[in-house]
């Protein structure tokens, strides 16, 4: 996350140039200033502006940029394997988008928007078949799968048959039916023979990763869209102990009455939900959609029909909840949905057909020309050693004619046979030769996709920038870890000593050190009051008022900064029990300890801080210490041509 961060945020890309008039140089080193100028337009996004200072303080930051590359050059970083393998999975990734066919990618995404539209509930029955399965085994469920079929075509129950047949575990309990979906929600040869089904029809067998499915429809509806919701909860897991699920109930039930009765349901959210992560937030959740919640809370959530509706308590297998409704939100327009498409698309197996389609191109751009006489030769040398995982490549040291051609490359019989000495497995899938050519194809579209990668730099300036930028971006972000980040974080003595020299950098203001009892009625504070003149531990005394309600008391102790409470906020700094008072629909009083004045926050206290100001000061002695190291000329009458 830090490195994606890091190459987010960098400043510069270094680009080729052959402009001939330099704007500065390193150690000798020329930058052109159409290097400079392309980089200052692409790392402004906004409207560039041109003015002596704009452009002086870039200049700065981009010498800065470029001392650092020239360090890390100089110190060889860029010879280290861990680099040059970091930097080689970089180039796979950047690869991606130029390695399929776009046109198919374009018609995927349409397709995937399009199937959007409509929420598909459907049932299926699983007849369960490893992706490898032997043809026999392959057979058998294919056969066992039409017999299902035909058993659920003559009139059988689904249900009954997917709970007593279905090789899915959940069948058991829901009868096969998977509830409601949408495009992008299940694998993709399930996903589309769904979508293509009328409502109530049988598909023929599916295959899919898990195995053969029959595919019942039972409904179709117009696609929900998003809602934004917020809820409260009382956390009860199934399981759990009979009196922790009677405690939720009562609490659940509670808090309702004192939303009937008008009381806010961001402040109750805030006080009392068991959902810690959206508590603070008055129980917002994010926005969600079909098939994202479990079934209870996504049924009564959309069952919520105006903005602001509150629903009664329900069920779920967090425990109880009260959910409203915030915000909804119908299917967003194609263009706005366009960049996560295409991100859920190619990490989607249905990418797949993109690439495939883009290997034919390839083969057909670069002139790929098989020689099946040296196929079918290698083909007679295979046996059960590559089924077990025993091959070796000396079976076919007699073979090294040409399978196939392309672009410039040649692949021979050795090329292959030392190919499948590293991707065997010992676990046979077939016999021998069926195995080899599979295992050809693969080797062949392998090789396709390669030798494109290969020629990107040549053909796509655009890739060959974004690789030099990448390069430069892992090491720079190596040696600034090693020079500043890592360095202050393991500098005890250096970071212990800046901050003593710093301290008054790092104050508290003034603070109260105080204990806040929220009460939820007069009666309650009265009690709390009564019972602290034998209870001086705050949890024994929480466990003593709370029995009738878990809303009676809350008590929060900490030393509070003027803004951190409203309570706190609200009173007088002086030490000693204030008087019992109204605050919103509780009665609070306060036990104000002491008003603890300004001071310097400990080194622990201040870490963070100071650490982020330790490695800044850091840097900065880096930089005049590379500046020193490489001498930096400047030219002037270069610079001022840029400025308008």
């Amino acid at each position: 996350m830090l490195r994606k961060l890091f190459f987010t945020c960098l400043l510069f890309s270094a680009f080729a140039s052959v402009n001939a008039q330099s704007i500065l140089s390193i150690a000798g080193e020329d930058i052109s200033k159409a290097e400079f100028e392309r980089v200052y337009k692409k790392n402004n996004t906004k409207e560039t502006s041109y003015d002596r200072k704009a452009v002086t303080d870039y200049l700065n930051l981009y010498i800065n940029y470029k001392l650092k590359v020239r360090e890390a050059l100089e110190l060889g970083m860029d010879t280290a394997k861990a680099f040059t393998d970091e930097l080689a999975g970089y180039r796979k990734q950047l690869a991606q988008p130029y390695l399929t066919d776009k046109d198919v990618s374009e018609n995927l995404l349409k397709e995937a928007y399009n199937r959007m539209k409509t929420d598909v509930r459907a049932s299926h029955v699983l007849i369960k078949l490893a992706p490898d399965a032997l043809p026999k085994d392959t057979i058998e469920a294919w056969n066992k799968a039409i017999k299902i079929r035909e058993e659920i075509i003559k009139g059988g129950d689904f249900g009954a048959i997917a709970k007593a047949k279905s090789d899915d575990p959940s069948a058991k309990e829901n009868k096969g039916d998977l509830g409601y979906f949408t495009s992008m929600q299940m694998v993709y040869p399930f996903e589309s023979a769904a979508f293509t089904l009328k409502q109530g029809e049988i598909s023929q067998p599916v295959r899919t990763r898990f195995g053969y499915h029959i595919i019942k429809v039972t409904d179709t509806r117009p696609a929900q869209g998003e809602i934004k919701c917020a809820h409260i909860m009382a956390k009860f897991q199934a399981g759990g102990k009979p009196e922790d699920s009677l405690k939720a109930v009562a609490k659940i039930n509670e808090i309702s009455g004192k939303l009937k009765a008008g009381e806010s349901f961001e402040d109750l959210a805030k006080q009392f939900s068991d959902d810690q992560g959206s508590a603070k937030s008055g129980g917002a959740l994010p926005q969600f959609g079909t098939g994202r919640m479990v079934p209870e809370f996504e049924k009564a959530a959309f069952a919520l029909k105006t903005v602001g509706e509150i629903s009664e308590p329900i069920r779920t297998s967090y425990g109880w909840h009260i959910i409203k409704l915030l915000e909804k939100k119908p299917l967003g327009t194609y263009e706005e949905l366009q960049s996560d498409l295409k991100n859920r698309v190619g990490k989607d197996s249905r990418s797949e057909l993109s690439k495939s389609s883009m290997i034919n191109k390839i083969k057909t751009k670069y002139n790929f020309k098989e020689m099946p006489k040296a196929k079918d030769e290698f083909m007679k040398v295979v046996d059960t050693t590559l089924t077990t995982g025993k091959w070796s490549v000396d079976k076919t040291a007699n073979l090294k004619n040409s399978m196939f051609t392309l672009g410039t490359g040649t692949y021979t019989q050795t090329d292959f046979s030392k190919y499948l000495a590293d991707h065997q497995t010992k676990k046979g899938t077939g016999t021998p030769q069926a195995v080899a050519g599979n295992m050809y194809n693969e080797w062949v579209n392998e090789s396709a996709l390669a030798y494109e990668e290969k020629m990107l730099d040549a053909n796509y300036p655009d890739f060959k920038s974004l690789m030099q930028e990448y390069r430069d971006g892992i090491l720079l972000f190596e040696l600034t870890d090693k020079k500043v980040w890592s360095k202050a974080v393991k500098d005890t003595t250096g970071l212990k000593e800046f901050y003593d020299k710093n301290k008054s950098n790092y104050m508290w203001n003034d603070r109260l050190e105080a204990t806040v009892y929220t009460c939820s009625s007069p009666e309650v504070a009265k009690e709390v009051h009564k019972l602290m003149k034998s209870i001086d531990d705050d949890d024994t005394l929480m466990a003593r008022v709370n029995k009738s309600s878990q809303l009676n008391l809350q008590v929060k102790s900490a030393k509070f900064l003027k803004g951190d409470n409203d309570v706190i906020d609200s009173i007088s700094w002086v030490a000693g029990m204030t008087k019992d008072f109204k605050h919103g629909n509780s009665t609070v009083f306060v036990n104000v300890k002491q008003k603890i004045a300004s001071q310097p926050k400990s080194l622990e206290e201040a870490k963070g801080l100071v650490t982020a100001d330790y490695q800044g000061f850091l840097e900065k002695e880096w930089i005049e210490s590379l500046r020193a190291k490489y001498p930096v000329k400047i030219n002037q009458e270069v610079v001022d041509s840029i400025i308008k």
